[in-house]
């Protein structure tokens, strides 16, 4: 008599480790960057969603307001766009002491001269015109990111293509730990590259962002959008109706792009555009139509999760002790690792 087939447990699922620094509220550059993405992630991996407070303050010392009052703000944008607390462990960053602890281990196993090396941190340092008064914590940002990602055992990390270098440097202080230990306690992560990885500014400028004031957001009232899609770039040289316009690069057409669903209707958009004939107001309109018609139920959805924000904090707070316990699994076996467990 053969014995019932039995099944074998199904493998977990990756993990997926992702945030956000709130540093003010979420735009339209993050929903086409992550945010979106976000949403269908959770429904295939383990996804834990970092608010990166403390590494908000290592260029925000000085207003370390703004970064606490935009933790509940930037989560009332996960929760408004889908993300769901009871398939995505959200979490606040500074919450979590673990992960500062892994950071200072970590420190030792990479030099100044190679953080100086990375070019998302030179990048950014030109950025802040930080020249050689550059905050430690700025500059040691990778290794605090190493740590997040390994803590968590997260084998993608959803990224643009700016930050595939902190991915390697990570993997770099995996390999390294590792090695030093004789065993293989961390694992290495693969960067995992949105579609449509950036979306300019209204400004015609390379990066949507909250500093740069150029940036279209989520919680927007229908007047401030508006308002918003008639300042976008379109084709300056685009000076009459009847002109021939051009496409590439105005910023109008790359919002549609990314957003309006009907693409038989763009399309001829584009043609009638290109040819001439058809004015940047008209493009504008249909601009605006689509924005409205895709930020109202987010807004909607927004504001009435805003009525508790107590109960917003509580879901913060149980996602923490959840991403906490993990990575405290992961500090317990590194600390015997390095011979550090004494009790």
């Amino acid at each position: 008599m053969t014995s019932p087939a039995t099944s074998s447990p199904a493998a977990p699922a990756p993990v997926i480790l992702t945030g956000d620094r709130p540093t003010g509220p979420l735009h339209l550059g993050h929903f086409v960057g992550s945010l979106r993405n976000r949403v269908a992630y959770q429904n295939e991996y383990q996804q834990f969603v970092m608010l990166a407070d403390a590494q908000a303050l290592t260029d925000n010392m000085d207003d370390t307001g703004k970064v606490h009052r935009n933790v509940v703000e930037v989560a009332l944008d996960y929760l408004a766009v889908g993300i769901d607390p009871t398939r995505s462990t959200i979490f606040i960053q500074s919450q979590v002491p673990e992960l500062a602890e892994l950071t200072f281990y970590y420190l030792n196993l990479v030099t100044v001269a190679r953080l100086e090396r990375n070019p998302t941190v030179k990048t950014e340092i030109a950025l802040r015109n930080f020249e050689r008064d550059i905050p430690a914590g700025f500059l040691t940002y990778p290794v605090s990111q190493a740590s997040d990602i390994s803590a968590f055992k997260a084998t993608l990390v959803p990224v643009g293509e700016d930050q595939i270098p902190m991915i390697e440097q990570c993997n770099e202080i995996v390999r390294r730990f590792n090695r030093l230990v004789n065993k293989d306690i961390l694992v290495e992560c693969k960067a995992l590259v949105p579609e449509i990885g950036r979306l300019p500014g209204i400004d015609g400028k390379a990066k949507m962002s909250k500093s740069l004031g150029n940036t279209i957001n989520l919680g927007d009232t229908p007047d401030q959008i508006r308002a918003a899609v008639k300042q976008v770039y379109t084709d300056p040289l685009h000076l009459k109706v009847t002109d021939p316009g051009h496409v590439e690069g105005n910023v109008a057409f790359l919002y549609l792009d990314a957003f309006d669903t009907d693409k038989a209707a763009l399309e001829e958009m584009k043609a009638h555009y290109t040819r001439g004939g058809l004015g940047d107001s008209i493009v504008k309109k249909r601009l605006d139509l689509v924005l409205q018609e895709m930020l109202e139920p987010i807004r909607a959805r927004r504001e009435e999760f805003a009525k508790d924000k107590g109960q917003v904090l509580q879901m913060l707070k149980e996602g923490t002790m959840k991403a906490r316990a993990v990575a405290a699994g992961t500090v317990d076996e590194v600390r015997r690792a390095l011979g550090l467990s004494y009790f």
